[in-house]
């Protein structure tokens, strides 16, 4: 099988890859930041990273892709009141997207997935994924397949109808790739909530900390019915829909020059709506 991750590959090689037409580079996006008692700082990054290789590698060539190191940190200031997060604010996250997309259009790669695993990370990365397409001509496409599988994943799940928080899903995701760094005496520990969490409001946008969300431990979800049989067939879900999402051909069409000077919009009678001159 051949090699997917781009840390491993010299500049050489990573430049033949992108000489294709269909080349085709993965960034990993997720977080560091706290995930109650039991799980490491690291779980999002470590989860968007492990999926990302497995759905190129499921891939295998068709189309290339490589998979970049995971961006390790995210938008996490929520999470701050429990210790161990390193929060970027919207410039600084945009910044460093820009920055690589950048590099990537530099080398000649056309695609870009973003693969997040951190839900403090989808507004930004909707807004950022609209921005990069329109100024640099590349297809960016951001996803968190955690929220496009649920209905997949919820049957898996015995005490929870989806990913939450440091939650069975996320324990068990942790389980089996990682067993060494869950601190299983602490399960318990993490769901041990008072007072109630605040439940928000649908349809309506504020800044919410997760001492409201999560009190005392940080952890939506109970955890301990996670297990690594579990977390490896996630792994398998989450990796599947990426694959599939890296084949879809409407998915990955050129960005619409819509900023181009004269741009207009045919009508049925043939005439440009809009043009200059």
């Amino acid at each position: 099988m051949r090699e997917v991750e781009w840390a491993r590959l010299t500049g050489p090689e990573i430049r033949a890859v992108a000489a294709g037409p269909e080349a085709l580079a993965i960034l990993p996006v997720g977080s560091l930041e706290q995930h109650g008692p039991h799980l490491p700082v690291i779980t999002d990054t470590r989860t968007a990273s492990e999926v990302s290789l497995r759905a190129a590698r499921l891939l295998d060539g068709a189309p290339p892709a490589l998979v970049l190191p995971g961006m390790w940190t995210g938008m996490s200031e929520h999470h701050l009141p429990f210790g161990g997060t390193i929060s970027l604010n919207f410039a600084e996250f945009h910044g460093v997207l820009r920055g690589v997309t950048r590099s990537l259009r530099a080398l000649g790669f056309r695609r870009l997935l973003i693969v997040n695993g951190h839900g403090g990370n989808v507004d930004p990365l909707a807004v950022a994924a609209r921005e990069l397409a329109h100024e640099f001509g590349l297809a960016v496409v951001a996803s968190t397949p955690w929220a496009v599988a649920q209905a997949a994943i919820g049957p898996l799940l015995e005490r929870q109808d989806g990913v939450h928080h440091a939650c069975e899903a996320e324990t068990s995701l942790m389980l089996a790739m990682t067993p060494d760094l869950v601190r299983r005496d602490r399960l318990e520990e993490a769901v041990r909530q008072a007072p109630p969490a605040v439940a928000g409001r649908a349809g309506y946008s504020r800044f919410w900390s997760f001492s409201e969300r999560a009190p005392v431990t940080g952890t939506i979800g109970d955890p301990r019915a996670g297990t690594a049989e579990k977390g490896e067939a996630i792994l398998d879900i989450l990796a599947a829909e990426v694959a599939e999402a890296a084949r879809q051909r409407d998915l990955w069409s050129a960005p619409d020059d819509v900023w181009a000077p004269g741009r207009g919009q045919g009508d049925t009678s043939g005439n440009t709506a809009g043009a200059v001159g």
